[in-house]
């Protein structure tokens, strides 16, 4: 069992940016791809970036060029840092881990304003 618990949500102007974290508790948390998705109310929970074990990150289109996802193996922990953000970015994020099971984090709300 892997629990998740994001942080870093919150309200901001179009163009600003956000950081979010996600801190993982379990000891193989190295090995895990590990994943931030989103869901704005109304639409299907989407893919906005992963990462492997390895660190190399992948990214929907939409964010590319934008976000930028990391991974701190010794602290457990995968980052999603997210500039110019726009309206369109509004959204619950999802921490997510994946080797052989899939866990979720709770989610947190990111809130851009225009």
């Amino acid at each position: 069992q892997v629990q998740l618990v994001e942080s870093g949500g919150g309200s901001v102007q179009s163009g600003g940016s956000l950081r979010l974290s996600c801190a993982a508790s379990s000891d193989i948390f190295s090995r895990y791809v590990m994943g931030w998705y989103r869901q704005a109310p109304g639409k299907q929970r989407e893919l906005v970036a992963s990462i492997t074990s390895g660190g190399s990150p992948n990214y929907a289109n939409s964010v590319k060029g934008r976000f930028t996802i990391s991974r701190d193996n010794a602290k457990n922990t995968v980052n999603l840092q997210m500039n110019s953000l726009r309206p369109e970015d509004t959204a619950v994020y999802y921490c997510n881990a994946r080797m052989i099971l899939i866990y979720w984090g709770q989610g947190t709300q990111v809130t851009v304003s225009s």
